[in-house]
């Protein structure tokens, strides 16, 4: 089956990976690709881009499948609305969302299918379903998570950290979360550090440190490439066309 597909943010760093990886696949075909910044002269991976301003009548007029989005907490929002009154599915790996976001994104997939991940690396779903696991064999030991993107990322822990984070915090007893450290901060019983880093290029690390009983283990996945992540989502897509409406997230496709 080749689904049509509809993409925003098509102009920033993700949008441009999933339009060139769904110019490389059979089972997709893009039939609109948006972007905040677009004007009549853009085009990326020989799709032409089209004003995010023109989305609602797009996502009606161009039947798309599935809309894939990359954008910000406010303009995924939007875009979920405008999904949900079409009837088109959407998958969002955009984080960030507050409370009130998140109960958009929910009120949305009462309508439509609604799949959204932090991460759509195979190898995060992987580490983020062997934490748990970890934490639970490794009682009382000492947890610090560190994760690094490039200098340009808003949200900070990145929603990826997050999702480890409450992963660790399910299977394990912890009072709660210490920021980076600053002057006299020694560690505390049952705290979990978390500490963002952000430089350069860096697509995206993830390391996980569990330590005591003059032993540590290190759970760490590095992605190389943005483009493991469009693929990811285009697996996802294609996975979510044909479900009935909900709220689904990246496992429920690689568990299949």
């Amino acid at each position: 089956m080749t689904i049509r597909l509809g993409v925003t943010g098509g102009t920033g760093r993700m949008g441009r990976e999933v339009l060139a990886a769904a110019s490389e696949r059979e089972d997709c075909e893009v039939v609109f690709a948006v972007s905040r910044s677009a004007d009549e002269t853009d085009s990326v991976a020989g799709v032409d881009l089209e004003s995010a301003g023109e989305f609602e009548t797009l996502v009606v007029e161009r039947e798309p499948t599935v809309v894939v989005d990359f954008t910000g907490p406010a303009s995924a929002v939007e875009y979920a609305d405008a999904c949900a009154d079409a009837g088109v599915a959407l998958v969002t790996g955009t984080t960030g969302f507050d409370e009130d976001q998140l109960e958009r994104l929910q009120a949305a997939s009462d309508e439509i299918p609604l799949l959204h991940a932090p991460n759509f690396a195979r190898g995060v779903q992987a580490l983020v379903n062997v934490v748990g696991q970890a934490i639970r064999n490794l009682p009382g030991y000492d947890v610090e998570v560190v994760e690094t993107h490039h200098n340009g990322k808003r949200d900070a822990p990145s929603g990826t950290a997050n999702r480890l984070l409450e992963e660790i915090e399910a299977n394990g007893d912890f009072t709660g979360r210490t920021h980076g450290r600053e002057g006299d901060a020694p560690r505390e019983t049952g705290e979990i550090g978390v500490h963002a880093l952000r430089a350069g290029n860096v697509t995206g690390e993830h390391e996980i440190v569990i330590a005591d009983n003059h032993e540590e283990l290190r759970l760490t996945h590095r992605a190389e490439d943005r483009g493991v992540f469009a693929a990811g989502a285009l697996d996802a897509a294609v996975w979510l066309a044909d479900r009935d409406p909900g709220s689904y997230d990246f496992d429920d496709v690689i568990a299949e």
